[in-house]
């Protein structure tokens, strides 16, 4: 997984795995969903991120095993 935040223009994308993106999809005016052939979500575009939520609390947590 990936996440990147492009302060220049306030878009945060994160990515879940790595794959050809065969549809976008709208969820709403600022937010993107992207997949693959098969239906399964690849990555999530928030555009305006930064007015959204609060990019300066972003926090990675570990998977536990």
């Amino acid at each position: 997984m990936k996440m990147q935040y492009f302060s220049d223009t306030g878009t945060l994308y994160i990515e879940f795995r790595e794959g050809d993106i065969a549809e976008s999809r709208d969820l709403d005016e600022n937010t993107l969903l992207e997949v693959d052939a098969a239906g399964g979500v690849c990555a999530l575009t928030f555009e305006q991120a930064g007015t959204r939520i609060d990019v300066n609390q972003l926090t990675i947590e570990g998977i536990a095993t």
